[in-house]
Protein backbone atom coordinates (compact mmCIF):
# COMPACT_ATOMS: atom_id res chain seq x y z
CA UNK A 1 0.00 0.00 0.00
CA UNK A 2 1.57 3.34 -0.86
CA UNK A 3 2.27 5.80 1.96
CA UNK A 4 -0.11 8.30 2.31
CA UNK A 5 -2.93 5.76 1.26
CA UNK A 6 -2.66 3.68 4.71
CA UNK A 7 -2.96 6.60 7.36
CA UNK A 8 -5.93 9.26 5.92
CA UNK A 9 -8.44 7.24 3.78
CA UNK A 10 -12.39 8.69 3.28
CA UNK A 11 -15.05 7.92 6.24
CA UNK A 12 -18.63 7.07 5.89
CA UNK A 13 -19.57 5.47 2.41
CA UNK A 14 -15.95 5.75 1.08
CA UNK A 15 -14.62 3.69 4.18
CA UNK A 16 -15.84 0.43 2.55
CA UNK A 17 -14.50 1.46 -0.47
CA UNK A 18 -10.90 2.42 0.51
CA UNK A 19 -10.74 -1.20 2.18
CA UNK A 20 -11.77 -2.75 -1.02
CA UNK A 21 -8.84 -0.65 -2.57
CA UNK A 22 -6.42 -1.64 -0.02
CA UNK A 23 -7.35 -5.06 -0.59
CA UNK A 24 -6.41 -4.32 -4.28
CA UNK A 25 -3.69 -2.84 -3.71
CA UNK A 26 -1.99 -5.69 -1.41
CA UNK A 27 -2.78 -8.38 -4.01
CA UNK A 28 -1.24 -6.28 -6.47
CA UNK A 29 1.65 -5.97 -4.22
CA UNK A 30 2.04 -9.42 -3.31
CA UNK A 31 2.23 -10.12 -7.15
CA UNK A 32 4.58 -7.65 -7.52
CA UNK A 33 6.62 -9.53 -5.17
CA UNK A 34 6.59 -12.22 -6.72
CA UNK A 35 6.99 -11.07 -10.27
CA UNK A 36 10.40 -9.40 -9.19
CA UNK A 37 11.22 -11.70 -7.24
CA UNK A 38 11.66 -13.87 -10.02
CA UNK A 39 12.64 -11.04 -12.16
CA UNK A 40 15.32 -10.47 -9.95
CA UNK A 41 16.87 -13.88 -10.40
CA UNK A 42 16.63 -14.00 -14.30
CA UNK A 43 16.96 -9.78 -15.14
CA UNK A 44 14.31 -7.04 -15.64
CA UNK A 45 13.07 -7.42 -19.08
CA UNK A 46 13.55 -3.91 -20.18
CA UNK A 47 15.18 -0.45 -18.76
CA UNK A 48 11.45 0.76 -19.05
CA UNK A 49 10.75 -1.74 -15.55
CA UNK A 50 13.21 0.15 -13.69
CA UNK A 51 11.34 2.49 -12.12
CA UNK A 52 8.37 -0.22 -11.03
CA UNK A 53 11.30 -1.81 -9.76
CA UNK A 54 12.61 1.15 -7.86
CA UNK A 55 8.85 1.86 -6.28
CA UNK A 56 8.95 -1.53 -5.47
CA UNK A 57 11.49 -1.55 -3.25
CA UNK A 58 10.61 1.78 -1.66
CA UNK A 59 7.14 2.00 -1.21
CA UNK A 60 5.34 0.89 2.21
CA UNK A 61 3.48 -2.27 1.90
CA UNK A 62 2.53 -4.87 4.16
CA UNK A 63 4.63 -7.32 3.08
CA UNK A 64 8.46 -8.36 3.24
CA UNK A 65 10.95 -10.26 2.04
CA UNK A 66 14.35 -11.28 3.83
CA UNK A 67 16.85 -14.08 1.95
CA UNK A 68 14.07 -15.00 -0.12
CA UNK A 69 11.53 -15.21 2.03
CA UNK A 70 7.91 -13.27 2.14
CA UNK A 71 5.98 -12.52 5.15
CA UNK A 72 2.68 -11.15 4.91
CA UNK A 73 2.00 -8.55 7.21
CA UNK A 74 -1.85 -8.34 6.18
CA UNK A 75 -2.37 -11.33 8.55
CA UNK A 76 -1.70 -8.84 11.49
CA UNK A 77 -4.39 -6.19 9.85
CA UNK A 78 -5.92 -4.33 12.65
CA UNK A 79 -9.58 -2.69 12.44
CA UNK A 80 -9.44 1.01 10.83
CA UNK A 81 -10.68 3.36 13.31
CA UNK A 82 -13.15 5.86 12.19
CA UNK A 83 -13.01 9.31 13.07
CA UNK A 84 -15.43 11.88 12.11
CA UNK A 85 -15.29 11.61 8.12
CA UNK A 86 -12.04 9.83 8.79
CA UNK A 87 -10.86 6.47 8.48
CA UNK A 88 -7.20 6.23 10.36
CA UNK A 89 -5.74 2.72 9.79
CA UNK A 90 -3.08 1.64 12.10
CA UNK A 91 -2.29 -1.76 10.28
CA UNK A 92 1.11 -2.94 10.89
CA UNK A 93 3.49 -2.53 7.48
CA UNK A 94 7.23 -3.00 6.72
CA UNK A 95 7.96 0.79 7.35
CA UNK A 96 5.93 0.38 10.63
CA UNK A 97 8.25 -2.20 12.28
CA UNK A 98 11.43 -0.78 11.32
CA UNK A 99 10.16 2.59 12.97
CA UNK A 100 9.81 0.43 16.30
CA UNK A 101 12.96 -1.31 15.88
CA UNK A 102 14.60 2.16 15.75
CA UNK A 103 12.87 3.01 19.09
CA UNK A 104 13.46 -0.49 21.02
CA UNK A 105 17.65 0.35 19.38
CA UNK A 106 17.04 4.11 21.33
CA UNK A 107 15.77 1.89 24.81
CA UNK A 108 18.48 -0.58 24.01
CA UNK A 109 20.99 1.94 24.23
CA UNK A 110 20.38 5.00 26.77
CA UNK A 111 18.43 2.99 29.11
CA UNK A 112 21.36 0.22 30.19
CA UNK A 113 23.75 3.54 30.41
CA UNK A 114 21.44 6.19 32.55
CA UNK A 115 21.05 2.87 35.00
CA UNK A 116 25.24 2.02 34.57
CA UNK A 117 25.36 6.17 35.15
CA UNK A 118 23.28 6.19 38.30
CA UNK A 119 24.93 3.59 40.08
CA UNK A 120 28.63 4.53 38.96
CA UNK A 121 30.63 6.01 42.02
CA UNK A 122 30.94 9.62 42.22
CA UNK A 123 33.70 11.02 40.09
CA UNK A 124 34.68 7.77 38.46
CA UNK A 125 34.83 7.68 34.91
CA UNK A 126 32.63 5.79 32.47
CA UNK A 127 34.09 3.23 30.44
CA UNK A 128 33.81 1.63 27.04
CA UNK A 129 30.57 2.90 25.40
CA UNK A 130 29.02 4.68 28.56
CA UNK A 131 32.19 6.54 28.07
CA UNK A 132 31.86 7.49 24.02
CA UNK A 133 27.99 8.08 24.99
CA UNK A 134 28.85 10.54 27.81
CA UNK A 135 30.93 12.60 25.29
CA UNK A 136 28.19 12.93 22.40
CA UNK A 137 25.51 13.63 25.16
CA UNK A 138 27.25 16.28 26.33
CA UNK A 139 28.44 17.66 23.29
CA UNK A 140 24.97 18.00 21.84
CA UNK A 141 24.27 19.62 25.84
CA UNK A 142 27.15 22.18 24.99
CA UNK A 143 27.52 23.11 21.54
CA UNK A 144 23.92 22.10 19.99
CA UNK A 145 21.60 23.21 22.99
CA UNK A 146 23.06 25.86 25.02
CA UNK A 147 24.23 27.08 21.93
CA UNK A 148 21.61 27.76 19.86
CA UNK A 149 18.84 27.59 22.76
CA UNK A 150 20.84 29.01 25.94
CA UNK A 151 22.15 27.23 28.82
CA UNK A 152 18.75 27.82 30.72
CA UNK A 153 17.39 25.27 27.70
CA UNK A 154 19.49 21.83 29.08
CA UNK A 155 15.53 20.46 29.83
CA UNK A 156 15.81 20.13 26.02
CA UNK A 157 18.65 18.24 25.65
CA UNK A 158 16.72 14.86 26.10
CA UNK A 159 14.20 15.75 23.60
CA UNK A 160 17.18 16.98 20.69
CA UNK A 161 19.32 13.65 21.52
CA UNK A 162 15.74 11.48 21.27
CA UNK A 163 15.07 13.01 17.58
CA UNK A 164 18.93 12.58 16.70
CA UNK A 165 19.25 9.24 17.84
CA UNK A 166 16.15 7.71 16.27
CA UNK A 167 16.33 9.13 13.03
CA UNK A 168 19.73 8.00 12.69
CA UNK A 169 18.84 4.61 13.56
CA UNK A 170 15.84 4.69 10.98
CA UNK A 171 18.44 6.36 7.99
CA UNK A 172 21.31 3.15 9.27
CA UNK A 173 18.92 0.39 9.37
CA UNK A 174 17.96 1.53 6.05
CA UNK A 175 21.40 0.79 4.62
CA UNK A 176 21.36 -2.85 5.67
CA UNK A 177 20.88 -5.09 3.24
CA UNK A 178 17.18 -6.14 4.12
CA UNK A 179 16.37 -3.08 5.63
CA UNK A 180 13.91 -0.29 5.07
CA UNK A 181 14.71 3.18 4.99
CA UNK A 182 11.45 4.79 7.22
CA UNK A 183 12.53 8.44 6.73
CA UNK A 184 12.62 7.86 2.96
CA UNK A 185 8.36 8.40 3.76
CA UNK A 186 7.15 11.79 3.69
CA UNK A 187 4.23 10.70 5.77
CA UNK A 188 7.07 9.92 8.60
CA UNK A 189 9.30 12.51 7.93
CA UNK A 190 6.29 14.93 8.26
CA UNK A 191 5.29 13.61 11.50
CA UNK A 192 8.65 13.84 13.09
CA UNK A 193 9.15 18.19 11.81
CA UNK A 194 5.04 18.61 13.12
CA UNK A 195 6.54 16.93 16.43
CA UNK A 196 9.26 19.34 16.16
CA UNK A 197 6.53 22.30 15.46
CA UNK A 198 4.90 21.69 18.16
CA UNK A 199 7.72 21.23 20.71
CA UNK A 200 8.87 24.74 19.52
CA UNK A 201 5.53 26.57 19.56
CA UNK A 202 4.87 25.16 23.43
CA UNK A 203 8.63 26.10 24.14
CA UNK A 204 8.01 29.74 22.78
CA UNK A 205 4.56 29.99 24.69
CA UNK A 206 5.95 29.14 27.94
CA UNK A 207 9.29 31.30 27.68
CA UNK A 208 7.51 34.14 26.18
CA UNK A 209 3.90 33.81 27.47
CA UNK A 210 0.60 34.84 25.85
CA UNK A 211 1.24 38.10 25.08
CA UNK A 212 5.18 37.57 24.02
CA UNK A 213 3.70 34.15 21.89
CA UNK A 214 1.53 36.58 20.05
CA UNK A 215 4.03 39.09 19.11
CA UNK A 216 5.77 36.24 17.11
CA UNK A 217 2.44 36.51 14.62
CA UNK A 218 1.97 39.96 15.04
CA UNK A 219 4.63 41.88 15.11
CA UNK A 220 5.22 45.48 14.96
CA UNK A 221 8.36 47.18 15.41
CA UNK A 222 9.55 49.53 17.82
CA UNK A 223 8.92 53.34 16.81
CA UNK A 224 6.81 52.90 14.02
CA UNK A 225 4.72 55.47 13.32
CA UNK A 226 1.05 55.09 14.26
CA UNK A 227 -0.52 55.33 11.28
CA UNK A 228 1.60 52.68 9.33
CA UNK A 229 0.61 50.19 12.40
CA UNK A 230 -1.98 48.88 10.81
CA UNK A 231 -0.51 48.16 7.52
CA UNK A 232 2.34 46.58 8.99
CA UNK A 233 0.05 43.94 10.88
CA UNK A 234 -1.50 43.38 7.48
CA UNK A 235 1.34 42.99 5.60
CA UNK A 236 3.69 41.07 8.53
CA UNK A 237 0.71 38.59 9.99
CA UNK A 238 0.58 36.49 7.22
CA UNK A 239 4.10 36.35 6.60
CA UNK A 240 5.43 35.51 10.37
CA UNK A 241 2.44 32.83 10.41
CA UNK A 242 3.52 31.43 7.03
CA UNK A 243 7.55 31.44 8.57
CA UNK A 244 6.39 28.87 11.24
CA UNK A 245 4.53 26.64 8.52
CA UNK A 246 7.81 26.88 6.46
CA UNK A 247 10.51 25.57 9.10
CA UNK A 248 8.43 21.78 9.80
CA UNK A 249 7.98 21.97 5.54
CA UNK A 250 11.67 22.51 4.79
CA UNK A 251 12.54 19.39 7.87
CA UNK A 252 10.22 16.87 6.50
CA UNK A 253 11.50 17.54 2.85
CA UNK A 254 14.75 18.04 3.49
CA UNK A 255 15.01 14.69 5.36
CA UNK A 256 12.54 12.88 3.20
CA UNK A 257 14.52 14.34 -0.22
CA UNK A 258 18.11 13.06 0.90
CA UNK A 259 17.42 9.83 2.08
CA UNK A 260 14.82 8.93 -1.03
CA UNK A 261 17.82 9.95 -3.65
CA UNK A 262 20.18 8.17 -2.30
CA UNK A 263 17.98 4.82 -2.47
CA UNK A 264 16.54 5.42 -6.21
CA UNK A 265 20.30 6.00 -7.18
CA UNK A 266 21.43 2.57 -5.78
CA UNK A 267 18.10 0.69 -7.08
CA UNK A 268 18.46 2.14 -10.44
CA UNK A 269 22.40 1.14 -10.62
CA UNK A 270 21.10 -2.23 -9.65
CA UNK A 271 18.06 -2.05 -12.29
CA UNK A 272 20.69 -1.54 -14.80
CA UNK A 273 22.79 -4.55 -13.80
CA UNK A 274 19.79 -6.79 -14.07
CA UNK A 275 18.92 -5.53 -17.27
CA UNK A 276 22.16 -5.43 -18.92
CA UNK A 277 23.34 -8.69 -16.95
CA UNK A 278 26.77 -7.73 -18.03
CA UNK A 279 29.98 -8.48 -16.13
CA UNK A 280 31.11 -5.61 -17.56
CA UNK A 281 28.57 -3.53 -16.15
CA UNK A 282 27.95 -5.30 -12.83
CA UNK A 283 31.83 -4.82 -12.08
CA UNK A 284 31.42 -0.88 -12.68
CA UNK A 285 28.43 -0.56 -10.84
CA UNK A 286 29.60 -2.41 -7.95
CA UNK A 287 32.71 -0.22 -7.25
CA UNK A 288 30.33 2.96 -8.32
CA UNK A 289 27.63 1.27 -5.36
CA UNK A 290 30.29 1.32 -3.11
CA UNK A 291 31.11 4.78 -3.36
CA UNK A 292 27.48 5.89 -2.69
CA UNK A 293 27.10 3.74 0.22
CA UNK A 294 30.07 5.07 1.84
CA UNK A 295 28.26 8.85 0.89
CA UNK A 296 24.65 7.44 1.98
CA UNK A 297 26.30 6.08 5.68
CA UNK A 298 27.76 9.98 5.84
CA UNK A 299 24.20 11.56 4.76
CA UNK A 300 22.35 9.12 7.14
CA UNK A 301 24.46 10.47 9.83
CA UNK A 302 24.69 14.31 8.23
CA UNK A 303 20.59 14.11 8.49
CA UNK A 304 19.94 13.07 11.74
CA UNK A 305 22.16 15.99 12.81
CA UNK A 306 20.96 18.82 10.85
CA UNK A 307 17.40 17.92 11.45
CA UNK A 308 18.16 17.76 15.51
CA UNK A 309 20.54 21.06 15.05
CA UNK A 310 18.11 23.08 13.44
CA UNK A 311 14.83 21.89 15.52
CA UNK A 312 17.45 23.20 18.70
CA UNK A 313 17.63 26.47 16.50
CA UNK A 314 14.17 27.30 15.77
CA UNK A 315 13.55 26.32 19.39
CA UNK A 316 16.16 29.52 20.37
CA UNK A 317 14.95 31.87 17.92
CA UNK A 318 11.20 31.67 19.52
CA UNK A 319 12.25 31.53 22.95
CA UNK A 320 14.40 34.54 22.20
CA UNK A 321 12.32 36.49 20.06
CA UNK A 322 12.21 39.78 21.70
CA UNK A 323 15.65 40.23 20.83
Amino acid sequence: MRPLDALLQGGGAGAQGGQEADHAQDAAHAADAAHYGSEAAHGLGSIGEIPDYISHHLEDAREMEFAGLHFDLGAFALDPIHVGGLTIDLSPTRQLIFIFLSALLCIGLFVPIARASRTREEGKAPSGLANAMEALILYFRDDIVRANIGRDGDGYTPFILTIFFFILFMNLLGLTPFGITATANLSVTAALATIAFVVTEVAGYRALGPAGYAQTIFFVPHGLPAPLKPVMLVIMAPVEFLGKLTKPFALAVRLFANMMAGHILILAIVGMILVTQSFVVGGVSVLVMSALMVLELFVACLQAYIFAMLTSVFIGLIRHHAH
